[in-house]
């Protein structure tokens, strides 16, 4: 039976729920914000988060003062005609811009204040290409610089980036996400399938009382201390294909057709991350499988001995079923962990070859730091978060094993 928490128990795990909630609530709620608009840090205009149009005045008043300054530096280059258009055309931004000095940030319209910018903005844009335009033979100063200016200028008048649940289905018809996801499951599947194995082994043999065992122990969980960003740059140069000594020895025995062909192949690249992670989390798999063996009483093993059970029978009536919470504990931790890998994969293929390798994590890191698209990028975590629940639900239902039960 279940006891019902007091308040004074509740008071005692409030800051652990403050803390989840910080960490842990407010960056999902965060990128599932960000998924309903197209926020990108690049781009002034989706920069922040606009629901409706809205009037960059800053921006504006900066660029007025740019526009007179070219207009400044070219209009000694054209007629004394064109030079009082000019200088109409200076006075008309001067007058524009005087009106939105000392505002500091981007607002919304007011009444009938759009159509005002909009027409300015058309009219003097207008002026001056024709100016120029009657000109092809002069090399102006700032005719490049003037027209990069002007679309800017039209840019101040800032469009809503609220793109509502288009991201979700641009997702589903995302090509690049499902290569990537199903990359990712590869990569979890045979990483997690080999470490879960090896790791089993390499429990059943430092569960074993005998002499020298704490020094097999120590050396067994060298590979899982060492930085995972080092451990890549080591494999990189074991994997290379000019002098690499593992890629060196598999072209010796046959295992691959070329020595180059570890990370120049999408194959050989997904393998060689694969090789790398299991080397360096199997001791980690090892450590949560031997808490788990050394839990069960010692007794029963000795009585199936003197029932004569073989040590296979043993293992599979004994070992796995009394291991259950212990194996769903550590295959739980490694599925998730291995799911939302990147920095292995990052440092040691970058994704490659052809975007071969690219997992989740590493898809969503180029959309947010490479391409400054939050947005799209925050769609595409929420997609991994989505993933992540499903394995933890049916991990939990196949093994069968309620690791939350107190009673």
């Amino acid at each position: 039976m279940i006891k019902r928490m007091t308040l004074k128990q509740f008071v005692f795990i409030i800051p652990l729920l403050c803390f989840i909630g910080v960490f842990s609530i407010y960056p999902i709620l965060t990128s599932f914000l960000y998924t309903f608009f197209d926020y990108r840090t690049n781009d002034q205009q989706y920069n922040s988060f606009y629901i409706s149009e809205k009037f960059n005045a800053p921006l504006f008043v900066e660029d007025c003062d740019y526009v007179n300054y070219f207009i400044s530096a070219d209009m000694t280059l054209v007629s004394e005609e064109d030079q009082q258009v000019f200088a109409s055309i200076q006075e008309e931004v001067t007058a524009m811009k005087e009106q939105y000095e000392g505002e500091t940030a981007t607002r919304n319209f007011q009444s009938g204040e759009k159509d005002e910018v909009a027409s300015f903005v058309e009219k003097i844009s207008g002026e001056i290409t024709a100016i120029y335009d009657k000109y092809p033979d002069v090399e102006f100063y700032n005719r490049e610089n003037m027209e990069t200016i002007l679309q800017d200028l039209s840019g101040t008048i800032v469009q809503s980036n609220f793109v509502g649940g288009s991201n979700y289905a641009r997702l589903v018809q995302d090509g690049r996400f499902w290569a990537a996801l199903l990359h990712t499951v590869i990569f979890m599947v045979c990483s997690v399938t080999l470490e879960f194995v090896l790791g089993m082994c390499l429990a059943l043999i430092m569960n074993k009382a005998m002499k020298g065992i704490g020094i097999v122990r120590t050396i067994a969980l060298i590979p899982w201390a060492i930085p995972t960003a080092v451990s890549a740059l080591m494999w990189s140069y074991l994997y290379d294909g000019s002098y690499g000594v593992v890629s060196k020895i598999f072209d010796v025995i046959g295992i691959i057709p070329d020595q180059t062909s570890m990370l120049l192949t999408a194959g050989g690249a997904m393998a060689s991350a694969i090789l790398a992670d299991v080397w360096k989390t199997t001791p980690y798999m090892a450590l949560l499988l031997l808490a788990g063996l050394q839990t069960i009483d010692r007794g029963l093993y000795e009585s199936a001995a003197i029932d004569g059970a073989s040590p296979v029978r043993t293992f599979f009536s004994i070992t796995l079923p009394l291991m259950k919470p212990s194996i769903l504990v550590a295959l739980l931790f490694r599925t998730l962990d291995s799911f939302r890998v990147y920095d292995l994969i990052a440092i040691l293929t970058s994704g490659g070859p052809g975007n071969g390798t690219e997992t989740l994590s590493v898809y969503a890191y180029k959309l947010m730091f490479n391409q400054s698209n939050y947005g799209y990028g925050s769609v595409v975590v929420i997609g991994m978060f989505v993933c992540v629940a499903i394995i933890a639900t049916i991990y939990v239902k196949v093994l069968g094993a309620d690791v939350l039960r107190n009673d």
